[in-house]
């Protein structure tokens, strides 16, 4: 006679509970990992690195809530001798370093050169864009 032939209905029910409540359990905790990988990935992992030059055109402090700096470079074309620029691009960024924001301010208007950090994606209290500028020298 097996085990199993011994056990009564209840049992038999009890143990089924028990092993579909360890299987909802691993589900949940895969799902919260899963979770948790996406938004590190999405928000918070940097996918790109490097320095953009142009001429800051726009700087501002936006936000109801969250208050955050941004601004706007037209990046340099292909421009003849007298500097005319053929095909402007604009690069929106957030600025991440509040100390930067008078240097920003008295370079309006001038040739310059940011650092960026790319994110995959924005997050409501860092910005509106995916570039956060951290540093920035004029271009002479």
């Amino acid at each position: 006679m097996s085990p199993n032939f011994s056990l009564g209905k209840s049992e038999i029910w009890n143990r089924t509970v028990r092993g579909v409540k360890k299987v909802v359990r691993w589900i949940i905790a895969l799902l919260v990992m899963a979770t948790a990988v996406f938004v590190y990935v999405n928000y918070f992992h940097t996918f790109s690195e490097g320095y953009r030059a142009g001429t800051l055109q726009k700087f501002s402090r936006k936000g109801v809530i969250f208050k955050t700096y941004e601004g706007e470079l037209i990046l340099s074309g292909a421009g003849a001798e007298n500097e005319i620029i053929i095909s402007p691009e604009k690069f929106s960024f957030t600025m991440v370093n509040k100390d930067l924001v008078r240097q920003f301010d008295t370079l309006q208007g001038q040739n310059v050169i940011v650092h960026f950090i790319q994110k995959n994606g924005a997050v409501f209290w860092r910005g509106e864009s995916k570039f956060l500028v951290d540093s920035v020298r004029s271009r002479r």
